[in-house]
């Protein structure tokens, strides 16, 4: 529907994921039954589903089948989902609240919310391969995506960047190129692959494919920068989890680093440069550029 606003855009792609990833997951009383409660415990806590609504809006942009792209994107959120009960651990973040419920192992205890961690994981691959078994794309494509979202999501990525950040903290000092692939590593590159999804599944051409880049590289780090600026001036009732736990933990964040100013002038840099990416494609693109002016805004 080329006139529904972006909130109701959101609201039907977030209900088409969850109803994928509710029907695809095993019911909680399947055994070993804690392991599947914790694991839907953890998925249908209310997050956002940005990444894989990006996929489908990147899918949109070079005028793709959203449906078939639908199963690859949602593997995103199993991804996204299983850093977050990681990240929450006590050996990680120690944190006791995630979207504003008590995270994983607080309900679950920590050997489950591991064991939880590992099982999401390894669904997100084992879905987009079964699904992938079964669609229409060209199976070079398929293995294109998969290799984009493992590669982000390893030691080269996410993964890489939490073991950075990690190591951080505590640091007197952090050199700003050194925060910046951080937060490339730690968030940037998967909200990367998402986009990058989109544009390869979606039958995008390389032209397309290098505009969509672009514009994945520049939403991701505002990304995370936004996230760095609600840490210190949001609230807790919006962002469902503790104001001002990177300052307690002492982690080098844009904030910190930059001052709040500046670090909100960079959000908006990279905002803007994300739009310029887009600038050959016509209104099929739209809600690429909406998202990323709702990155700049969001308050959760």
């Amino acid at each position: 529907m080329p006139n529904e606003t972006l909130e109701v855009y959101i609201a039907a792609r977030r209900a088409e994921v969850d109803a994928l990833l509710a029907t695809y997951l095993p019911p909680a009383s399947c055994a070993p039954a804690s392991l599947h409660e914790a694991m839907r415990y953890s998925l249908f806590a209310g997050g956002k589903r940005l990444r894989p609504i990006l996929a489908l809006a990147a899918c949109d942009a070079v005028l793709g089948r959203r449906d078939v792209v639908l199963p690859f994107a949602a593997a995103l959120e199993l991804i996204h989902t299983y850093s977050l009960v990681h990240d929450d651990l006590p050996a990680m973040d120690n944190d006791d609240l995630r979207r504003g419920r008590p995270t994983a192992h607080k309900v679950f205890g920590e050997a489950t919310a591991i064991l939880t961690g590992d099982a999401l994981l390894t669904a997100a691959f084992a879905l987009m391969a079964e699904k992938g078994l079964a669609c229409a794309i060209a199976p070079k494509k398929i293995l294109s995506a998969m290799l984009e979202v493992g590669v982000a999501a390893g030691s080269a990525g996410m993964v890489g960047g939490q073991m950075l950040d990690i190591a951080a903290q505590g640091k007197e000092g952090i050199a700003l190129e050194d925060l910046h692939d951080l937060h490339l590593r730690k968030t940037g590159f998967l909200i990367l692959a998402a986009v990058r999804m989109g544009g390869i599944l979606g039958g995008g051409g390389p032209a397309k494919r290098a505009k969509l880049t672009q514009y994945g590289e520049a939403v991701g780090l505002a990304f995370q920068i936004v996230d760095d600026i609600l840490d210190v001036e949001g609230e807790t009732a919006q962002t469902g989890k503790p104001v001002g736990a990177d300052a307690s933990k002492a982690k080098w964040t844009y904030p910190r680093k930059v001052g709040l100013d500046a670090a909100k002038k960079e959000a908006r840099v990279l905002i803007d440069r994300a739009v310029a990416a887009l600038k050959s494609f016509g209104p099929e693109a739209d809600r690429l550029r909406e998202i990323a002016a709702f990155t700049i805004h969001r308050t959760v």
